[in-house]
């Protein structure tokens, strides 16, 4: 659940800015029935009566479609579309649809992970949008990521190998390790004892990272990263590393912004990618009382503010921080919302304003295995 600690915080901060945020409608709606009506007379002409413009319209449409993603530069020199479509509980029978609207859309970006089980429908759309001609291989960005009972060094290549086939590719843009933990290998993929407690495995991640590495020299990955690291996991990383990770993706939303930690992985040349950037309100551990992050009156000020959904502002909040985003949806109607946030931008005021959200608000914490030597939340970033 939710600490209680962090949700009081929020509540409490939440609480005092309903009272503002009334207060702000009331006078949004005494402006908007003072504005003076629209001149009809300058309107953009019938698409019907001028071919010439509907050309126009169409190619100004691909062109801005190809400017939907803009990128940021990983140390080794590869570039990552700073906005993607995330899977993570995107289940079987809907997620491949999601990724053909997405990539129609404009999406270049897909995050998946072998955990997730969805990884063969994925493929089966990155397949069937390069049949159709809506992109091309290198066109796309694909991320996968090694599950913790792989840790052991003999099992790294061919669990990626496993993915590649899911996924129908040659290679992976991307390959991360998706915990610090590892568990106990050989079995299933949540392995637990005959009173439901995991088990875990006793290989260390420093022993993971050379495999990674060695995919790399391989042709398989382009760049390998890690996912849920700490600073202080990153450094032992470091410290043995031929190869730096290019990313470490996080759990990162206005309620945990991860600040102290993004700027460290920056300072290493190392991006960050937010995972539930819009607070995972469909987590499977969700309790009833745990707030809301979209619901959030704050942030739906912004959104009324800006004339946006309160899921745009907390994407282009990441976008401006330069970390890289992936919020997950089915829905075709959210999917293409969601891409809609390179026309607006968040005034540094309101930036700072978001930044003062957090309040150490972890929905994923994964306090079931915290006695595992590396769960990652120990210290404080």
């Amino acid at each position: 659940m939710f600490p209680l600690s962090s949700y009081v915080q929020c509540r409490r901060r939440t609480t005092i800015f309903e009272a503002e945020l009334n207060q702000k409608k009331r006078e949004k709606k005494i402006k908007f029935r003072e504005r003076r009506k629209p001149d009809t007379e300058a309107r953009t002409p019938a698409r019907k009566q001028n071919n010439t413009l509907l050309f126009g319209e169409l190619y100004i449409r691909a062109f801005v479609m190809a400017d939907l993603n803009p990128t940021l530069t990983f140390n080794n020199g590869y570039k990552v579309p700073i906005f993607g479509l995330g899977t993570w509980k995107s289940k079987p029978g809907e997620v491949m649809q999601a990724a053909k609207d997405a990539i129609s859309s404009g999406y270049r970006h897909l995050d998946c992970a072998l955990i997730y089980g969805n990884e063969p429908e994925v493929g089966e759309a990155i397949k069937a949008k390069i049949a159709d001609g809506t992109v091309k291989r290198e066109d796309l960005f694909i991320t996968s990521k090694l599950w913790n009972t792989y840790h052991g060094k003999s099992l790294v290549i061919p669990t990626l190998k496993e993915s590649l086939t899911n996924l129908g590719l040659d290679y992976l843009d991307l390959y991360l390790i998706h915990w610090p933990m590892g568990y106990k290998e050989g079995g299933e993929k949540f392995p637990t004892d005959e009173n439901g407690k995991t088990l875990y495995s006793d290989v260390d991640y420093i022993e993971t990272w050379p495999a990674m590495e060695e995919a790399v020299e391989a042709g398989l990955v382009r760049s390998i990263g890690v996912s849920n690291f700490s600073k202080d996991q990153i450094e032992r990383i470091l410290q043995i590393a031929k190869i730096v990770p290019a990313n470490n993706q996080v759990e990162c939303h206005p309620y945990l912004n991860q600040k102290k930690l993004i700027d460290y992985c920056k300072s290493k040349g190392i991006t960050v990618t937010a995972y539930s950037p819009l607070g995972s309100p469909d987590r499977p551990w969700a309790k009833p009382d745990d707030p809301l992050l979209m619901d959030d009156p704050r942030i739906v000020g912004l959104a009324e503010k800006y004339n946006k959904t309160p899921a745009q502002i907390l994407i282009r909040y990441q976008i401006q921080r330069d970390v890289i985003v992936i919020p997950k949806s089915v829905t075709k109607s959210r999917i293409e919302e969601n891409i809609q946030v390179f026309d607006f931008a968040l005034s540094d005021d309101d930036m700072k304003t978001i930044d003062g959200f957090d309040c150490n608000g972890r929905f994923l914490h994964l306090t079931w295995v915290k006695d595992h030597p590396h769960w990652p939340f120990n210290t404080e970033f």
